[in-house]
Formats: structure tokens, sequence, C-alpha cells
């Protein structure tokens, strides 16, 4: 390194943002994730120890510190630690790494650590270009992603690393970070004299959402751009809800935030939560989902976990669904949550999944024949006794009367078993003197 390289590395980081400058350098600089980097556990005993030697995939949302703990480890390992983005670097980057680690550790017997920053976005060619090394031990990998590993990181890397899952840090835990920031005279603002009023940094710390990065660059923008009074930043309230006007809603509709989400809600209606049902809604309808999805959910809802326990249910489901195709949005939000509420406090029921069971039936056993007295008799019933001997319901009192339908072989199976909620409490009823006759 020149003079002139020594220079600019000096003006960037000093130039960094407030974020990568109060990056923590140490494990107990670490604030939150004390699940995986906490005393005694797997993964910092290994840090410590320097025996990182199997691969490591860290799983999280941004700001929670993945590529934290990635830098921690190349602070501390006497490996040789190499770094990759996934967004930037291609197969091409990769080769002349793992030239580089055969060598290394060829003539030197140094192993290699390669950290890749976003691993989720190599294609699945290029997560095979890694798999041999890794497989060997040539090469130690951490790779950060936001996205579910399970899903978006070939198998075969996956059954070959440790996975770690981060989770959104604590408010109190950002707390420590704006502290820390204010505080800190090398890296942060304590060479300057900032007043942050606590209800200022409360807010950052609330609406960052857990994410660290966000609450740190949300902190920069307010003493940055506030001017002093008599040498003091004072942040108030004020200056930190402009600074950070609206939580991001952590919420992509091709990863693993979106079936989560979609999950919740599911489960909400059905376990007749009607508040949590609607923060679900709200927070995908926020996030930009497409509100067709969520009422295509709901009319699925109205039959799968209410049916016949209040059959209007999948009435309200598909008007709502009519109404919003008629007014949009704003507007359009009124009909979902009306259908949203009234699906979560509607008795529940899942009879109306008997033809599962009945499907299992017929591929097991095949289907079985139509009995003769239920067969058409407008062609045959002359030459072949078709529909002779069926009796017709109306022609009998309470418009009923005993007979075979099911084919012969299930004669008496009991497939749809209503449930004594709402309306279908008053079938079952009925079902059951019919059927006891």
């Amino acid at each position: 390194m020149d003079l002139f390289d020594h220079s600019l590395e000096e003006q960037m980081r000093s130039q960094a943002p407030l974020a990568a400058r109060m990056r923590p350098q140490t494990l107990d600089e670490i604030v939150g994730q004390q699940h995986i980097i906490g005393k005694g556990t797997l993964l910092r005993r290994a840090i410590e120890a320097d025996r990182l030697f199997s691969s490591i995939i860290l799983y999280g949302p941004p700001g929670t510190g993945k590529t934290t703990i990635a830098r921690v480890i190349a602070n501390s390992t006497k490996a040789h630690f190499e770094s990759l983005s996934a967004v930037l670097a291609g197969v091409a980057d990769l080769r002349k790494i793992i030239q580089d680690a055969i060598d290394r550790r060829k003539y030197d017997r140094v192993r290699t650590i390669l950290f890749i920053d976003e691993i989720h976005r190599w294609n699945k060619a290029q997560q095979d270009a890694l798999l041999p090394q890794v497989e060997s031990g040539l090469i130690t990998l951490i790779g950060a992603t936001t996205q579910n590993p399970y899903f978006d990181v070939i198998k075969a890397l996956v059954s070959r690393s440790r996975i770690f899952e981060l989770k959104p840090l604590r408010q109190e835990d950002i707390l420590t970070l704006l502290h820390r920031a204010l505080a800190n005279e090398l890296s942060g603002y304590g060479m300057r004299t900032v007043q942050a009023d606590e209800d200022a940094l409360l807010h950052l710390a609330d609406i960052s959402g857990g994410d660290a990065r966000n609450a740190l660059n949300a902190l920069e923008l307010a003493v940055e751009t506030t001017p002093a009074e008599d040498g003091v930043v004072h942040v108030t309230l004020d200056v930190a809800q402009e600074s950070i006007q609206r939580r991001a809603v952590l919420y992509d509709k091709t990863d693993d935030q979106h079936y989560d989400t979609i999950s919740a809600f599911i489960k909400s209606v059905r376990g007749s939560d009607p508040d949590a049902a609607l923060y679900w809604m709200t927070k995908m309808l926020l996030a930009g989902e497409d509100p067709r999805f969520v009422l295509r959910r709901l009319i699925v809802l109205a039959s799968e976990d209410i049916g016949m326990a209040d059959p209007n249910a999948i009435l309200v489901a598909n008007a709502a669904a009519q109404n919003y195709e008629y007014i949009g949005m704003p507007e359009g939000w009124y009909p979902i949550a009306h259908a949203v509420i009234y699906l979560a406090t509607a008795p529940k029921s899942n009879s109306v999944g008997a033809f599962w069971e009945i499907q299992e039936e017929i591929k097991q056993h095949g289907a079985g024949g139509v009995p003769i007295h239920l067969m058409d008799g407008s062609r045959d019933a002359e030459g072949l006794g078709h529909g002779k001997g069926y009796l017709y319901p109306h022609a009998f009192d309470e418009h009923w009367v005993k007979q075979q339908y099911l084919p012969d072989g299930l004669v008496g199976r009991e497939f749809y078993k209503p449930s004594d909620q709402g309306y279908e409490a008053q079938i079952a009823e009925r079902l059951k003197k019919w059927r006891e006759k």
C-alpha cells in the first residue's frame, strides 16, 4: 500500500456512515443475538478458540448483525479471510479465491474463510461452483442472507453448513447502540456536543423495526442536519420524527416474510382472533401485497375453516372480493376488513374437508359402481333395469326416505362429520336422526 492508498483508506474510513464506523470489532461489543453468540454458545466458543472449521450461514433481517459477526471472525481468526458480495461478484472472482486458497494451504498451511454477503443472490450454478471447496474443507464458508436459506440456498450447501438465525434487535438493544454512538469519541459523536432527548432516542429505537443500521442512519441524519445553537446540537422528538418518518415494513412477496405473514394471517382467522387477523392483513396491504391475494385466501378460509358452521361466511368473502373490484383502493380496505372480522369471529368447522377422506378412499380402493336404482333410467330402464327401485324422497313424510346412495362396499360409511358449532349444530342433529333410521 502506497501513501496515496493509505490516505484514501483513511479518508473513506472517516467519511463512512455512522453505522459502518460504529460496527463492533469484538464479540463483547456486539449487542443482541445472545442466543447464538452469548457466553457458552457453540458459535462463540468456535470463534473464541479460532476453531470455526465447519461452514455457517447467518440468516436474518437487515441490520441485525450478520456482517458484524463475520467481521468479528475476520478480526479474531488466524485463517486468511476473504469477502465477496454476491451482488457484485461472480464465478470468475470465486475461481481466483479458490486458486489462492489452494496455494495458501499448499505452501503456507493457512486455511481460508470466505464470507459471501447476500449469498441468496447467487444462482444455482454459482452456488454449485462453491460446493466442492466447502465439501473438501479447502474453504470455510460464512454466508449471509436475509432470505430463508432452506429456500434460497442450494440444499447441498445447507446440508454442509450450520444455520444460525438472527432476530430483530430489541428496543433496549437499539437504545444501547444509540447511546454508544453518542458517547464514542473515535467513531461516533463523543467529540461533539450533542444533546439527544430520551424520547427522541426511544422513537428512533421503536421505529427502526429492530434494524440497528436504520436507527444509526436516522441518528446520523438528525445530528448532521440540525444546526448547533451555542455549540450544542439538540436532537428533539420532532427532529427524530423527521429523520425516520416511517417504519419499513419488512415484507417481500418473493421471500420467507411473505409465507410467514400469510401463514400468521390464516392461523389468526382460523384461531378466531380478529385483532391479530386485522394486524397481519394490514401489514400485507401496507407492504404492497395484492388485495386480491388476501381475498382469495379469505374465500378459501370461508369453506375450509368455517364451512357449514356459518354458510354465510363464503358469501361475505365473495362479496368482499366483488366489492373490491367495484371500488378499488383505498376504500377497498373496508370490505376486506369487514370480511376478515366476520370470518375471524364466525363459528368454526373444517367438516367441508370430508372430500379429502373420500379422495384417499378412491385412490386406495378405486371408485365404486353406481347402485342400479340410482342410475339414469331415461334410456335403458326397460332393457337393463336402470333406475328401478328408486324412491323419490318428496313422496314421503318430511321429504326423506331411507335408501342406499353410496356404492355397495361403502354402505354405512360416514365421511361428512358435522361439528356442533353454529348453524352446523342443526345439521348435525338432523343428520343424526336420518342416519339412525
